[in-house]
């Protein structure tokens, strides 16, 4: 299968670590003063950390590969030091991969003259871990924030009247990016919505406030396949289409960056300059930010 994963030039990082917070699945860390990715089971290839680095050193590099093989993996780690392998042990604790957790100790005991630390330094480093985790929630109980359950109270919600029925103000089919072609002649010269799929749902009053004079794409950046067609189409709907500004609506959970990530890498590439504006919703349908960026 081909897989895109992180690349990391290690001659021209300097460090600085702006690349890791926009790591939305947490695979990069600054390790002995390099950014490292400590997970390749965890980079979804999005690179979204690409465009946060200062000195051009990550990349996506795709390649023929078999399904994720562990032992590779951390055969590789280990060249990097112990700093590097803990690193990637906690990484899948913490994601709950313990299929993989079990094959790297393993390769790691069948190889312990070999290791740079004590056999007693792994256990004691997950033993700890294991104490830290909480018993419920967070990622700790595996993979993205964005997917931890979590209930509301909606007592507080009102149906409206069927007087006060709000028609839809959505102008144009289809919206999903996958479908849209930037060259539709109702996609020239307007104001363009690129909205995250969950946004429409958690707030309750998005067809009036966002949807409304203007053209909607939507889209997600974590479960999508082949985004790098979403970042052609937005170049092309910037300079074919000439659209006037784009507004992006994103969720607060980390993995939605990404939307906004593939808007600036669009406008990066395209030879038209437009005005962006991101606004973020909280999951209670809540207005946390709005800036043009």
């Amino acid at each position: 299968m081909i897989r895109e994963i992180v690349k990391i030039d290690e001659e021209l990082c300097n460090g600085c670590g702006q690349c890791v917070p926009n790591c939305h699945e947490g695979a990069l860390q600054i390790i002995d003063g390099k950014a490292r990715l400590v997970s390749e089971l965890m980079c979804d290839g999005l690179g979204a950390c690409i465009g946060h680095c200062p000195e051009g050193a990550i990349t996506i590099e795709e390649r023929e590969a078999d399904a994720y093989d562990e032992v590779a993996t951390i055969s590789q780690m280990i060249k990097a030091g112990k700093a590097t392998v803990f690193a990637h042990l906690k990484h899948l604790q913490d994601h709950g991969e313990n299929g993989y957790l079990k094959e790297a100790l393993g390769f790691i005991k069948a190889n312990r003259e070999a290791m740079p630390f004590e056999i007693s330094e792994v256990h004691e480093l997950l033993h700890s871990q294991k104490e830290a985790q909480p018993a419920s929630g967070g990622c700790s109980t595996g993979g993205c924030p964005g997917s931890a359950p979590i209930a509301f109270d909606a007592s507080g919600f009102k149906m409206a009247a069927p007087a006060d029925e709000v028609p839809s103000a959505l102008t144009q089919w289809p919206v999903q990016m996958h479908l849209i072609n930037p060259a539709a002649s109702y996609f020239h010269g307007v104001d363009l919505l690129v909205a995250a799929d969950c946004a429409g749902f958690a707030y309750g009053n998005f067809h009036n406030d966002f949807i409304k004079g203007r053209k909607m794409v939507i889209a997600c950046p974590k479960l999508d396949q082949v985004t790098d067609i979403y970042i052609r189409k937005l170049t092309s709907l910037i300079d074919d289409a000439r659209v006037n500004t784009i507004s992006v609506v994103i969720m607060e959970v980390p993995c939605c960056g990404g939307l906004s990530q593939m808007v600036k890498i669009a406008t990066q590439q395209a030879s038209r300059k437009v005005p962006v504006k991101e606004i973020v919703i909280s999951i209670r349908g809540e207005v946390l930010s709005e800036e043009w960026i």
